[in-house]
């Protein structure tokens, strides 16, 4: 998908765990898994990819309770299977240990979806999509990215090993609160 004369593009989709559950008794923070809020959120970011027939040609995800579970809602809201490579160093990873998996990526894939968690999720947009004062989905992102929120960035790169800070554009932002009001903030 590639325009013409500009060469390839490459994307990447950051997917943050949807909301987990601090009620459960768990010893190690590793297995947390999703409330059922978050498996709401998840499902019906899946139902917003299905409907907007966004689609990834390889997954990359922390093996994180609540990354699973996401992934597993996730699933069900585009009725297609996700099966990902599960990697560990994504857990709780900075947004240079993230750079470092994408950049890892298999140039046969064009279209990547790194599930993980924040502040690396957050940060690893900072950091690949340049400040602009025009620029209101990187703003949203700077200021919170939420549990189960979407963010695509499209680089043009043929090569994964060629991304680098400051050179992707933020084509996608979304929250589960823009899909759904209910699925944004408790309100106390």
């Amino acid at each position: 998908m590639a325009d013409e004369g500009v060469g390839q593009v490459k994307k990447v989709t950051l997917l943050r765990h949807a909301k987990s559950g601090w009620d459960d008794p768990v010893s190690r923070d590793f297995d947390r898994p999703l409330n059922a809020k978050g498996k709401r959120a998840a499902h019906r970011v899946g139902e917003y990819l299905r409907q907007h027939d966004i689609h990834f040609d390889h997954v990359v995800a922390s093996p994180a309770v609540r990354v699973v579970e996401t992934i597993e809602h996730l699933a069900e809201g585009t009725g297609e299977t996700i099966a990902p490579a599960w990697d560990k160093r994504v857990y709780l990873a900075s947004a240079v240990s993230l750079l470092d998996v994408i950049q890892e990526a298999d140039d046969r894939y064009d279209n990547l979806l790194l599930v993980g968690h924040n502040p690396g999720l957050e940060d690893l947009v900072l950091m690949l999509v340049p400040d602009s004062p025009d620029d209101a989905a990187r703003d949203q992102v700077e200021e919170k990215f939420p549990t189960a929120s979407i963010a695509e960035i499209s680089f043009p790169v043929d090569r994964w090993e060629d991304i680098r800070p400051n050179g992707g554009a933020l084509s996608l932002f979304v929250r589960p609160r823009d899909l759904d009001p209910a699925l944004g903030p408790d309100q106390n």
